[in-house]
């Protein structure tokens, strides 16, 4: 068993706003982060974008501070600061100086219970405009940039909650009125619906004083019933999207629907995925990068999402003159071998190993081990996750990854976005469900 012990201590607000305190006081700084439970999947069709919309005005100014200033005040105390938002939740973080803790608390609650009095038509059409040039540079004039839309588009079906991207669609905001995006943030900010979390140089007493003293007048809000989605199964045939048009290279992205996050499942898959692909000597580095040089570079990863379905990819940018097809179907043979061999030892102990580095690096950082502290605190009621997730990981056999695989990484069940370099014509963009297995011939919107 593994040592880790990070402390943690929890109050509710009678408002609801769950408090956790990390007490560390390696340096005299304090990360502050909250997760409030609102993200793209909580929208409802032709709303989109809302959420996002919303991290872009929580910075336009409330009812005690001015526009920009937020950010300028914390700054000054050199602070960091920022916010993003994703498919599960919205997260606005800081990491200030002991001293300025109080300051972050006071900018944070204005804005968390007093925003609306900011939210003008004049900072609504302002905000609309900079996702709209967002959006331009960081989806539709990158190579590459929209594909995870498609993937997300592919992978789910178009009632899923996950079937559309966190920006959202421009229409939509185009067509918001100040009142639909009043309504938006009065059905889903409020302290009952938000987690936040404290770790550094701070006591849980005096973080809970804090906590109490800014947002404990905050009233609770009344939070709408949803059921979470029922867990989606894999597909039952391939299904291809190809996109043709002004990129580097061919490059290939392969999907499988997942179990949700922390399952024993979805942590197998996530070792498969890794084994398959996501690390610098998974298989298929050793067959197509340096084995016949036929892709100049390929990796894997998977997404833990909790509304019916997680999400794993891997991806693999074509060599210059090499086939996409027989790389589509070397991949697929590589996923097969996995499904009928498992790992094998050595493969195991590099992938365990691996991730346990990369959780015990991400933790030593106050920023990030509060943001893991909020993620499962919000999203699956569990913040000692942190302290349990290394020992889970290397519960993971061999046997429970090959398991996982053939239940969810079945190649007959992919999703194949294919971006290859060409003019564009009238016949791209195909989007194809398969009737048979083609293996005969396959990190958030920040503000």
């Amino acid at each position: 068993m593994t040592a880790i012990s990070y402390p943690l201590a929890e109050r509710t607000l009678a408002n609801g706003l769950r408090v956790i305190v990390s007490e560390d006081h390696t340096v005299p700084n304090v990360a502050v982060n909250l997760w409030v439970g609102v993200g793209s999947r909580h929208e409802t069709p032709g709303r989109t974008g809302f959420a996002h919309l919303f991290e872009h005005l929580m910075f336009q100014g409330s009812r005690n501070v001015a526009s920009g200033e937020h950010f300028s005040a914390l700054m000054d105390e050199g602070a960091r600061l920022n916010a993003t938002t994703w498919f599960d939740r919205t997260n606005y973080f800081e990491t200030v100086p002991t001293g300025a803790l109080e300051l972050a608390l006071w900018l944070e609650a204005d804005r968390h219970g007093h925003l609306l009095d900011a939210v003008t038509q004049e900072n609504l059409d302002n905000q609309r405009d900079v996702v709209k040039e967002e959006k331009r540079q960081r989806y539709d004039n990158v190579p590459y940039g929209s594909a995870l839309i498609d993937i997300y588009a592919t992978v789910f079906p178009e009632d899923h909650p996950y079937h559309h991207p966190t920006i959202g669609s421009m229409e939509d905001l185009d067509a918001a009125t100040l009142e639909d995006v009043h309504e938006f943030y009065r059905a889903h900010y409020g302290p009952n619906n938000t987690v936040l979390t404290l770790v550094g140089d701070v006591t849980p007493e005096q973080g809970f004083a804090a906590a109490e003293k800014y947002f404990g007048p905050l009233p609770a809000i009344e939070l709408r019933s949803r059921d979470r989605q029922p867990q989606l199964p894999p597909l039952s045939e391939p299904v291809h999207l190809d996109r043709v048009g002004d990129v580097p290279n061919d490059r290939l992205y392969i999907s499988f629907r997942l179990p949700v996050d922390t399952t024993p499942d979805y942590l197998a898959c996530q070792v498969a995925i890794d084994v398959i692909g996501g690390l610098a000597s998974s298989r298929l580095v050793r067959r197509l990068v340096r084995g016949d040089e036929s892709a100049v570079a390929v990796g894997g990863w998977t997404m833990g999402l909790v509304d019916g379905s997680g999400l794993a990819t891997l991806t693999v940018d074509v060599a210059a003159g090499a086939d996409v097809d027989e790389i589509e179907a070397a991949v697929c043979e590589e996923i097969q071998r996995f499904l009928d061999d498992g790992p094998d030892a050595a493969e195991l102990e590099s992938v365990i190993a691996d991730t346990e580095r990369s959780w015990l690096s991400a933790l030593a950082s106050l920023e990030e081990r509060a943001d893991h502290i909020s993620h499962h605190a919000l999203l699956t009621g569990d913040p000692g996750y942190v302290n349990s997730f290394v020992d889970r990981i290397r519960d993971v056999s061999a046997e429970q990854a090959r398991a996982a695989a053939q239940a969810w990484l079945d190649p007959r069940s992919r999703v194949v976005v294919r971006y290859l370099a060409g003019p564009t014509t009238e016949a791209d963009d195909q989007h194809t469900a398969d009737t048979g297995d083609r293996t005969e011939k396959d990190p958030e919107e920040a503000a």
